[in-house]
């Protein structure tokens, strides 16, 4: 069997969306990355699931490839002992507490834009004035998209789709800092 024809549908589903995507909020989120950078402070990436793999890659990237200093919360230590003392659904929010400081920043990734320890960070970071930029997918009106200070949102419901172009998005971010565009 073969699949040139899925392959060649699935990369013009994921090209497609990416066209449709608000390029002005790659701009609004290069200032406020580098409003971090430049005062010392980290950019912090959290996910769920795959999305907590795809911060692990960026932030990787943006303190190795860009030079911005950048981490996440993905030690399962941490993870385990802060949801067990804090549930599940406060756990970031808790580790954000723990581990930033007034010069840092957060991106939060849900793909649903409803997991409730990412929203629950999300509502942390605006009550402390945290900067934050958030990423999410399926529905437009999600409660994560009303939450930062950039919301990129990804119109599928494919969660596939809607991580890949999260994916493409943020390393091309940090390529921007990468190739010292900025």
């Amino acid at each position: 069997m073969q699949f040139q024809k899925f392959f060649k549908d699935y990369n013009k589903s994921i090209f497609d969306l990416l066209d449709k995507f608000d390029t002005n909020l790659i701009d609004q989120s290069v200032k406020i990355i580098d409003e971090c950078r430049k005062k010392g402070g980290k950019v912090y990436i959290v996910g769920n699931g795959g999305s907590s793999s795809m911060a692990s890659h960026v932030s990787v990237d943006f303190t190795k490839v860009a030079r911005v200093p950048s981490e996440t919360f993905n030690n399962s230590n941490l993870i385990t002992c802060f949801a067990n003392d804090y549930g599940h659904d406060n756990w970031v929010s808790e580790a954000i507490k723990a581990y930033t400081n007034e010069k840092d920043m957060l991106i939060l990734i849900s793909s649903s834009g409803t997991s409730n320890n990412i929203v629950n960070a999300a509502s942390y970071c605006n009550d402390k004035n945290i900067p934050l930029i958030t990423l999410s997918g399926f529905k437009s009106d999600n409660p994560l998209t009303k939450l930062g200070n950039v919301n990129m949102h990804v119109e599928s419901d494919s969660y596939n789709f809607i991580e890949m172009s999260h994916h493409i998005i943020l390393v091309a971010i940090v390529d921007i800092f990468a190739q010292k565009l900025v």
